[in-house]
């Protein structure tokens, strides 16, 4: 005859600790994949100059991958965040078992220790938006220098380059209003 076992609190706050460390992990390399991707359209820019007699090279979609980069930051950024904003609420109950928050230090509990995770956590998302704000710059600047005949004749592909920059930059800055705040 089979017994029913039930997975002890504790297991279940350290399997939801080690998935926050997974998201957080994942969120670092959506970073390092942001720059990685945005040095590599700036070196393509670079390396493809037009050379006299060369044929055209379809520029205006190269420069429209440095934004498509930043709203990709901004959506996985988000998924991050609701990830870890669930878990985080998922481990506040943890903490709450038969009053236990009120006889220990409760970090998801109690929001002296939430708020001021949640003011040290904004960095990331300021560093995001930097990144992004500086990487479609220098993918700007670097077309309107080296392709200026192609931009005149393609003004709407820099508007919508800039366009979508500044809704990742302001989802990026958004993103800390859903972080975790205790119930």
């Amino acid at each position: 005859m089979a017994t029913k076992q039930i997975v002890d609190a504790n297991y279940r706050f350290i399997a939801a600790y080690q998935e926050i460390n997974v998201r957080i992990a994942q969120r670092q390399q959506a970073l390092a994949i942001f720059v990685t991707m945005t040095v590599s359209l700036l070196a393509a820019l670079v390396a493809l100059k037009p050379d006299a007699g060369a044929s055209p090279l379809p520029i205006e979609w190269l420069v429209l991958g440095f934004p498509l980069a930043s709203i990709c930051l901004a959506f996985l950024s988000y998924k991050a965040e609701r990830a870890i904003t669930n878990l985080r609420q998922f481990l506040s109950e943890l903490e709450q078992l038969e009053n236990a928050n009120e006889r220990l230090p409760s970090y998801n509990t109690d929001p002296r220790w939430a708020l001021e995770a949640n003011k040290a956590r904004r960095f990331q998302a300021f560093a995001a938006a930097a990144l992004v704000a500086g990487s479609n710059a220098m993918g700007l600047g670097a077309v309107i220098k080296i392709y200026p005949e192609r931009v005149a004749e393609h003004p709407i592909i820099i508007w919508l380059t800039v366009v979508a920059a500044l809704i990742a930059l302001v989802a990026l800055l958004w993103i800390p209003r859903w972080s975790y705040r205790p119930g």
